[in-house]
């Protein structure tokens, strides 16, 4: 390779991470890294990897795992622990150890941010209630998740500050219970709405020959599995063939793209600049588990055409979107597709032909409940795919309280010049709605 090749290869790679930068530009990573690694060589590079991501808008959340903490603790205690199942039974006498290590591996990660002048903050914002007793074994103080205070930690990062989680839990009535960081990390991330879930771990690649036959879907690069769809990852996971630990990582990978995350990865804190190579690099270092985004979208029928109306009528009442009946959706039912799940509908979008090359994205509409599953996102970039795949090659949308949020997908403003005749004779001056314009 000539020099010449070494330059254009150097340009492909700045350009490809100044676009992701401004892909992830304030969204949300969840980020658990095991608490093996921090006495490793490369953990103070990893947390410099970290500001680095977070001085270019990247929000974070990090979970320190604290396993060998805890055993370490107990040991020096002399207090042994039983598991079942895979799980700390964590009796009465165990809780104050079981915190100390805790809040010691999240005071060890702050003081690592400090370094690089991050602030942030240990918090007890997650409700936790008792596992209980199975197959007759009661796992005492050994919880599980209840709920986040999602609101609480969202005022927390946009004051600027890194959330850091440790794996305690408190009942409604102040109860301490050992939590997994596993779990505490995946129920964060879905909670939160999170782009991207990070488990930073002591763990080889996983390898395509230690797990059962994967579909054409999923990658795999000298026999390490670069990325693995949901469905294959659901099938290793109940195949129980594998390492342990990376099952485990990988079962909790499978929870959270369930619960909404998009892209979960699983990489070799060891290695120097994991994270980077994983985010910017086509092929990454690890292993990154993926759902398909479009696979609970389908084009709406006349059956759906009630639950879309019940949609998209809050938005109509606060002027978000312009009225538009039932008649009217049905006379262009072709244009619209639904998100439905279990046979209801939380999301809807269409895609409006304005004139041959040039498109539309209207009637977009998310159910409240839902939005923390990014369905909006979602339904843009399938959206955006169905232009693609028409042959268009500019799409408008109008709006009068999302342009922030259009921009964040990639929309640009244009004027009412730019629209298509049709459209800006029909367009409403009153409205006042912001054009925003995307080049194919």
């Amino acid at each position: 390779m000539d020099k010449t090749d070494n330059l254009y290869e150097q340009v492909d790679l700045i350009r490809e991470v100044f676009l992701y930068t401004h892909r992830f530009k304030d969204t949300t990573f969840v980020i658990k890294i095991d608490d093996s690694l921090f006495d490793h060589i490369t953990f103070p590079v990893l947390i410099q990897d970290l500001a680095l991501l977070y001085r270019n808008g990247i929000r974070m959340i990090l979970v320190p795992g604290a396993a060998g903490r805890i055993n370490q603790i107990l040991k020096e205690y002399d207090i042994s622990t039983e598991f079942h199942r895979g799980i700390r039974i964590s009796p009465p006498e165990t809780l104050p150890f079981i915190k100390m290590a805790a809040f010691d591996v999240s005071n060890i990660l702050m003081t690592a941010l400090a370094a690089e002048n991050l602030a942030a903050v240990i918090g007890n914002w997650v409700n936790a209630r008792a596992l209980g007793v199975e197959d007759g074994v009661d796992y005492q103080h050994s919880g599980t998740v209840h709920r986040v205070e999602g609101e609480t930690v969202k005022k927390i990062i946009n004051e600027g500050l890194i959330p850091i989680f440790p794996c305690i839990g408190w009942s409604s009535s102040g109860k301490p219970y050992n939590i997994s960081s596993t779990e505490l990390a995946v129920k964060v991330a879905a909670q939160l709405g999170a782009e991207k879930l990070f488990f930073v771990d002591a763990l080889e690649d996983l390898r395509a020959g230690d797990l059962p036959a994967l579909s054409e879907e999923s990658v795999v690069v000298d026999g390490r599995i670069s990325r693995i769809t949901l469905t294959d990852a659901r099938v290793a996971v109940s195949s129980r063939r594998g390492e342990p630990r990376a099952l485990a990582l990988l079962e909790g990978a499978v929870q959270a793209c369930e619960g909404g995350v998009d892209r979960v990865h699983i990489v070799d804190g060891r290695v120097q600049g994991v994270i980077l190579k994983e985010i910017f690099s086509n092929q990454g270092i690890g292993t990154m588990i993926h759902d398909n985004p479009f696979e609970k979208i389908r084009p709406l029928d006349a059956p759906a055409l009630p639950h879309v109306m019940r949609l998209i009528k809050p938005y109509i009442d606060q002027g978000m979107l312009v009225h538009r009946d039932e008649e009217t959706v049905a006379e262009r039912i072709a244009d619209y597709h639904i998100y439905e799940l279990d046979g209801s509908v939380y999301a809807c979008g269409a895609l409006h032909v304005l004139e041959p090359g040039t498109g539309e994205i209207a009637a977009l509409a998310v159910d409240p409940g839902y939005v923390h599953l990014q369905l909006g996102r979602k339904m843009v970039a399938f959206l955006i795919r169905e232009a693609r795949r028409r042959r268009m090659n500019r799409l408008f949308t109008l709006t009068t309280q999302t342009a922030d949020w259009f921009e964040s997908l990639g929309f640009r403003p244009a004027g009412l010049e730019d629209l298509p005749e049709a459209k800006r004779k029909s367009y409403n001056p009153r409205r006042n709605s912001k054009i925003y314009l995307l080049e194919l």
